[in-house]
């Protein structure tokens, strides 16, 4: 079972994927109107709901910060990239997809789920191993995102990037090191916006992946932003650049050569 806690991401669950609730658990000692919504929604929905103490509550989510709700779910189904590459975008609109390269810190990855539902990211990509599980602190720290953005598990992110080459999506990675600044970038194409991970940022391969590799120009003395801030505003500039017709951008994805270009 998937535990959720707290009144938002229970909400988020119960209106995302009410199926796959198994039953919620509340607290005797919490009354107020929040929570009472929350509860005649579970009951118009179907959705069992149990009592317990708030100490037991916290011994079953494990904090807390559960705010007098806790969720049990069934294990979600997630999608796989075949999933995201058939996404249909209305005529002129382009898909804009995120990739996580390592991204371990459960928060932030619930940040970067947030910032990606806000953003209108089509997809995200995970990978099984070296990133961080979807667990009940993600769900809380993207607000309930995490039940609304499309994630599809790979296997392998190399391979699963050269596949989206192969469909005309171009791959770029943010890096430190970059060659150009991200507000220099045309994103008003198909493409995969790369984030490492929090200290070593992009792995190797990866990076040798990309078709280009963008950084954030940075005024004080730190060289970097956390990867969650980071990813926020080259998510968000993405996202103007598409909506206006006259964004500036002065890099043009070059010709693709094929994979690996």
């Amino acid at each position: 079972m998937e535990v959720l806690y707290g009144v938002h991401p229970v909400q988020e669950a119960l209106r995302s994927r009410p199926r796959d609730l198994d039953h919620i658990t509340v607290a005797r000692e919490r009354h107020d109107a929040r929570l009472e919504a929350l509860i005649q929604a579970c009951r118009t929905a179907g959705v069992r709901i149990t009592q317990e103490p708030k100490a037991q509550l916290e011994r079953m989510a494990k904090t807390p910060m559960h705010q007098g709700v806790v969720a049990f779910l069934r294990e979600r189904k997630f999608l796989d990239l075949e999933d995201l590459l058939a996404i249909q975008k209305p005529a002129g609109e382009r898909r804009f997809f995120l990739a996580l390269d390592g991204v371990e810190d459960p928060h932030n990855l619930g940040a970067l789920l947030r910032t990606a539902d806000g953003a209108g990211v089509d997809g995200i990509l995970l990978p099984e191993r070296r990133s961080a599980p979807l667990t009940a602190v993600v769900a809380k720290s993207s607000a309930g995102a995490s039940e609304h953005v499309r994630i599809a598990r790979v296997t392998n992110l190399v391979r699963a990037l050269e596949r989206m080459k192969q469909e005309n999506v171009w791959v770029i990675g943010l890096d430190e090191r970059g060659k150009a600044d991200y507000t220099d970038f045309r994103f008003d194409t198909d493409c995969v916006l790369v984030l490492g991970s929090e200290g070593a940022g992009l792995h190797d391969l990866v990076k040798k992946t990309c078709d280009h590799l963008l950084r954030i120009p940075m005024a004080g003395k730190v060289s970097s932003l956390n990867v969650s801030v980071a990813g926020a505003v080259v998510m968000f500039e993405a996202m103007r650049q598409r909506r206006s017709p006259q964004a500036p951008a002065a890099v043009t994805p070059r010709k693709q050569k094929g994979l690996g270009s």
